[in-house]
């Protein structure tokens, strides 16, 4: 039954996808290339998997029945519920143009960009970075409390704990199983268990929301409910480019769609509180400016590599810890300053890819931490 419309929705997914890949390049700051062809290739890469996965899908009759309208929907549905406050949001504001004679916001606008301009400099920061970090908390707070409530019932009959399958953590190997086996998708699915979906549905909702602020920011003639946030965090000349915000969401995206679950914790651990770290020990105590890169710290860096070293030694153990912390290190002293490039995109981009094809190529599996004291 859900076959025979099936092909409308896919057809609309693949609608609003071009939609927003085009409307993320016209609307892109022209200058800021690196920046583009990352995140275009980030969302393209996220993008067309998710086409080719439901085409995958409607090749196994088995998943016919629930699986396939319940993937269909839930990659849809935040794209038709966006849609309708978009129209809404514009109309309202419409409506405020007809009633009042200052058709604008800019009284509003200016009074907030007073303030921020009062913040000092390490509070504004705090505001810029502090929501990535609470993002990072709540994220592990569902998956701590759902693990405790559903840990006892994951035995098998023999009354022993299930063992995960170590090819779960090799996603290279698994997304080469799906395209080279046959009707293998399903075991895939199925395999990767519910937090990698929930992770990925989130960052999936998450991003598409910033992307439609920031292109709807960038219109006169369209409104979104969240367009007044640019002003908090980005300075006069940063509104031309995209807000940072839009950065952290498509390369937690791509990580999220890339990386088992903890190895993801890992790398928005790092996105969040390593860069926090980073700037507020930079900004309060760094004296050794980085010479290629000014704006950076020596005091600061160190304190984000080892942040984030710890924050990876717990959720993927030390291996990948020192991995991705080095990796860190690295991509947080060469943005910005001479790579013109937003940490935000690199650091969870990179990351993902370091883990996936050493992950893949020395075939060492991770060791969590965590999962050995709950």
């Amino acid at each position: 039954m859900f076959i025979s419309i099936f092909y409308i929705w896919f057809l609309l997914l693949l609608v609003f996808y071009f939609v927003i890949l085009f409307g993320y390049l016209y609307f892109s700051y022209k200058s800021d290339i690196l920046n583009n062809i990352l995140s275009v290739g980030a969302l393209f890469f996220v993008f067309i998997n998710i086409l080719l996965f439901l085409i995958l899908m409607v090749q196994d009759e088995d998943l016919h029945d629930e699986t396939l309208p319940l993937f269909t929907f839930t990659l849809l549905l935040p794209l038709v519920f966006i849609g309708a406050i978009l129209i809404v949001s514009t109309v309202l504001l419409y409506c405020f143009r007809l009633l009042k004679t200052n058709k604008d916001f800019t009284k509003l606008e200016n009074r907030m960009e007073k303030k921020v301009k009062e913040m000092s400099k390490l509070r504004k920061d705090i505001v810029r970075k502090i929501n990535h970090v609470l993002i990072f908390i709540a994220l592990v707070g569902v998956w701590y409390i759902s693990y405790i409530n559903v840990k006892d019932f994951t035995e098998n009959k023999d009354g022993k704990p299930i063992r995960i399958d170590p090819d779960i953590t090799n996603m290279l190997y698994l997304y080469f199983r799906i395209f080279t086996k046959p009707k293998s998708i399903e075991n895939v699915l199925f395999s990767l268990q519910w937090l990698y979906f929930v992770l990925f549905f989130f960052f999936y909702s998450f991003c598409l929301v910033m992307l439609i602020n920031e292109l709807t920011r960038k219109t006169k003639y369209l409104a979104f409910p969240f367009n007044i946030l640019p002003i908090l965090i980005m300075s006069e000349d940063e509104k031309q480019s995209y807000c940072t915000y839009l950065y952290f969401s498509i390369g937690q995206m791509f990580a999220a769609f890339l990386c088992p679950p903890m190895v993801f914790f890992a790398i928005l651990g790092m996105s969040s509180i390593g860069d926090l770290m980073t700037s507020q020990i930079g900004i309060r105590y760094g004296k050794r400016h980085i010479s290629w890169n000014p704006n950076k710290t020596y005091e600061g860096t160190i304190a984000g590599t080892i942040t984030a070293f710890i924050i990876c030694v717990i959720f993927i153990g030390p291996f990948y810890g020192m991995l991705l912390a080095g990796a860190f290190m690295i991509f947080d002293m060469i943005t910005s300053k001479p790579i013109k490039l937003s940490d935000n995109l690199l650091i969870p981009i990179g990351c993902a890819i370091i883990y996936v094809i050493v992950r893949y190529i020395l075939d060492v599996d991770y060791f969590s931490v965590i999962l050995q004291f709950i």
